[in-house]
């Protein structure tokens, strides 16, 4: 037995549900306290050892409160969907902190999850990331962005002033699930609607519209399930592995083919020239919706290498991507969301 206790900021998210069960299901740790912006209420999840605080990262009294009662820190709290400039501003002020507060506080151990998106979608990137190659982000892309910029602050501060406490950096692929439902929610495709360029429309239109479509570039991608992510976020908790960066992702790749199978949907293959025409067009458009940015991932590949978490840290995702596509795609369809989605696109 331990008396660990643990923060989590962002508790409430794709991840965050995932890793509070786990916590609250570890031996090795007593209390877990979760920071969110939002209302969350442990116990209607049955969560036995978690407490909520409402705070905004943002506000520095907030998380210096937080560290003062933890032994480890988690920081997954990171904002997606909203405008660029508001995005960097909550991304990069509230991560600074964060860690300012955690070094500061002299916590044991400091869980960073960032993304594989840090790398960024560059053409010279090798088919296989692996955890030595520096993150550039993407700046066509302001997630992949911030998440390099980050990582960056994260080392500067940590070289400065988080001498004895050890960092982790997490950087899983696209979380998908039955809890993580923006890879359907989200889709580039479906969120483009009639603004899509006309040239995709006019290669789908050679199918008879009886379901909906997604042009298919043959790119590939990976997912990870959310309670795979957390279990390696857990083997950083317990200090289970060295510090260091660690990619994550489930066995297996697969294409926006695999995703209409699952979905029921068609597919079309579109050359990897039309895409990329159709990624720069979205990213001039101002008033198009901010998650259609996402077409950027589809461009070039982002595939992590893992080897480092299993050797490691002994992690292995007990989920390859299929069946974690399978499990999203079940959960959206049980919750009514691709019905709504169908009857949308029907109507186009």
């Amino acid at each position: 037995m331990s008396d660990l206790c643990v923060g989590v900021t962002g508790p409430t998210g794709e991840i965050g549900r995932s890793l509070l069960r786990a916590l609250d299901r570890s031996d090795e740790v007593s209390r877990i306290i979760g920071m969110s912006r939002n209302p969350f209420d442990p116990d209607s999840e049955g969560l036995r050892k978690v407490e909520h605080r409402q705070g905004d990262i943002l506000d520095r009294a907030s998380v210096n409160a937080l560290v003062r009662d933890v032994d480890v820190l988690v920081h997954l709290a990171f904002i997606i969907f909203t405008d660029k400039t508001e995005a960097r501003r909550i991304n990069l002020q509230g991560s600074r902190n964060v860690f300012e507060a955690a070094f500061e506080g002299g916590v044991q151990r400091l869980i960073y999850t960032s993304s594989v998106a840090a790398y960024g979608w560059h053409d010279d990137n090798p088919e296989w990331l692996t955890e030595e190659i520096e993150p550039r982000g993407s700046d066509k892309h302001h997630y992949s962005a911030h998440k390099a910029e980050v990582e960056e602050l994260l080392a500067n501060l940590a070289s400065a002033i988080g001498k004895g406490t050890d960092v982790y950096i997490f950087r899983p692929c696209i979380v998908a699930g039955p809890q993580a439902l923006m890879l359907i929610e989200k889709i580039p495709y479906v969120s483009i609607g009639r603004k899509f360029p006309e040239a995709a429309h006019k290669v789908a239109g050679v199918l008879p519209l009886l379901r909906p479509i997604l042009p298919d570039p043959g790119v590939p991608f990976q997912l990870i399930h959310h309670d795979d992510a957390a279990s390696a976020l857990m083997a950083g908790v317990l200090g289970t592995g060295p510090p260091g960066p660690y990619n994550l992702a489930a066995d297996g790749v697969i294409t926006i083919s695999d995703l209409a199978h699952a979905l029921g949907w068609y597919s079309v293959p579109v050359s990897e020239l039309l895409l990329d025409a159709t990624a720069k067009v979205v990213s001039t458009l101002p008033l198009m919706p901010i998650e259609a940015h996402w077409i950027n991932a589809l461009t070039v590949p982002v595939l992590a290498d893992c080897e480092r978490a299993k050797s490691q840290l002994m992690w292995r995702p007990l989920h390859d991507s299929l069946e974690t596509l399978s499990a999203t795609v079940a959960a959206a369809r049980s919750l009514g969301l691709l019905r709504t989605k169908e009857r949308s696109l029907a109507s186009q």
